[in-house]
């Protein structure tokens, strides 16, 4: 298992204990949303996150966000985890 990779496959991916994945700029909004909201597919590896069993962090920027229809979800969830100190 890598410490450290800019890609990974899908059994790295889903046997990592942490996954974090950063995205920046409206070139990544398309590849974001179909990996984070689209099917589970071999053609966008980073879509195994959605079955990752561990911790999952997403750093994106408004930008590569653009696209994600569940945006004000997410926003609420994370403004309920800085509320909470979680």
């Amino acid at each position: 298992m890598p410490h450290f990779a800019i890609t990974m496959g899908i059994g790295t991916i889903l046997e990592s204990r942490h996954t974090l994945m950063i995205a920046n700029g409206k070139k990544k909004a398309e590849v974001v949303a179909k990996a984070l909201e689209g099917a589970i597919t071999s053609q966008i590896t980073a879509s195994a996150i959605q079955l990752h069993p561990g911790k999952t962090t997403v750093v994106l920027d408004e930008e590569a966000a653009a696209k994600l229809k569940n945006i004000e979800h997410y926003k609420h969830v994370e403004g309920l985890k800085e509320e909470y100190k979680l």
